[in-house]
């Protein structure tokens, strides 16, 4: 397929803090979600026995139970949405960069692809079956292609590849609905035993053996991540991340609709039970993610928030903190470390929640303090000299 060159665009090479921060919001909030996997029994592999249902609030409506509920339902599938629009925004950048400099497109981007899709085999492999960046990978490759296409191309692709992917969580919601109800799923107790005392080799060939299945989310939200790319590259082109006044404007609206209708939704679902959880995670969570950038950005519109900075550096070295915070898990929860989920399971979610918490810390002062140093995270910096085509540079005195 021939190479479009383009023409350089009236756009502006500034840097918007806003990203940053909201990258940062991102990858911390991934790990509310994540955080729960390592820390139930079975981890990766309870995901697909149903391990991680929390308790039902109306049955128990204790202190705990409402927690960690709570929490679960403000991060559950909303900050994934959020982080897969801003790759799609970040996509956008490269383009308009390509763009003042007269190069190609997609030109080498499918080299950064690839490379992406090799970083997540690996921390597929060697860290967390749920990794995000492999299927990230493939769907950049398809989106960069449409980004050389024209706006009516994009616009038809994004609405047709959302409304694929809502009537297939319809589908799937109408067969939990008519099933019966065959009571809890039992978790497989040699999957319980590998994570809580198995070696690491173990854990690595048991996610490869299980690749199929434990890929399986990528696979049934590809049209999910293709609309939520394309929907970032269409904020980004409407201004809704520049510090101006219509960018303030679109971020209110964007405030006022994504949680409006959002958080009403996702509520309704949540109390609907395991039946709508496919609905509450891969339909309505993005629309609470939209209202989520919204609301961060009109914070960091009208407020000094504390710690923003310090958000801003995880959103700067957001590859190696979404990697980091795996491994700081893996090594935390499961029997090759800590072993905190055996140890601390069946004692309520407090520590859990506390485990976030800490994690979190450790990455938002060691990303502040690596950047007072170095320009890149660690892994951006192997990125960029591995797909540098000056090749590697030589190390500063």
């Amino acid at each position: 397929m021939a190479h479009t060159t383009l023409v350089a665009p009236a756009v502006t090479s500034t840097r918007l803090p806003l990203l940053d921060v909201l990258r940062g919001a991102a990858i911390l909030g991934t790990l509310m979600t994540n955080v729960w996997i390592f820390a139930s029994p079975g981890s990766e592999w309870g995901v697909l026995q149903g391990g991680m249902n929390p308790p039902d609030p109306l049955t128990d409506p204790s202190a705990a139970n409402i927690a960690e509920n709570a929490f679960r339902f403000l991060a559950d599938g909303k900050f994934l949405a959020l982080l897969t629009i801003l790759f799609g925004v970040g996509l956008a950048i490269q383009y308009d960069s390509a763009a003042r400099r007269g190069e190609p497109w997609p030109g080498r981007y499918p080299r950064r692809a690839a490379f992406l899709f090799l970083e997540g085999t690996v921390h597929f492999v060697l860290i967390f079956a749920w990794d995000v960046l492999m299927g990230y990978a493939v769907t950049a490759l398809l989106v960069a292609r449409l980004l050389a296409r024209s706006e009516k191309v994009q616009r038809a692709m994004m609405w047709t590849a959302g409304g694929l992917h809502l009537a297939l969580i319809g589908l799937v919601t109408l067969g939990d609905l008519a099933k019966a109800d065959s009571g809890p799923k039992t978790l497989d107790p040699e999957a319980a035993r590998l994570y809580a005392h198995g070696g690491y080799l173990d854990q690595i060939a048991f996610r490869l053996d299980h690749a199929l299945a434990l890929r399986i989310e990528p696979v049934f939200t590809f049209g999910l991540l293709v609309f939520l790319f394309l929907l970032g590259i269409r904020l980004y082109r409407a201004g809704a991340f520049a510090p101006t006044a219509a960018g303030r404007r679109i971020r209110v609206r964007m405030a006022a609709w994504g949680l409006g209708l959002g958080l009403p939704l996702g509520a309704a679902a949540a109390l609907g039970g395991h039946d709508f959880f496919v609905l509450g995670r891969y339909g309505i969570a993005p629309l609470v993610a939209v209202g989520y950038i919204g609301l961060i950005g009109c914070a960091l519109d009208r407020l000094r928030i504390p710690g923003a900075g310090a958000l801003g550096s995880v959103g700067r070295t957001a590859l190696s903190c979404y990697v980091g915070q795996n491994l700081l898990c893996m090594l935390l929860c499961y029997g090759i470390g800590l072993g905190l989920a055996d140890r601390l399971g069946g004692s309520g979610p407090w520590w859990v929640m506390g485990l976030w918490a800490a994690v979190s810390l450790t990455l938002l002062a060691g990303s502040r303090l690596w950047l007072r140093r170095f320009d890149r995270g660690p892994l951006e910096a192997v990125q960029h000299w591995a797909l540098s085509p000056r090749g590697p540079r030589r190390p500063r005195p």
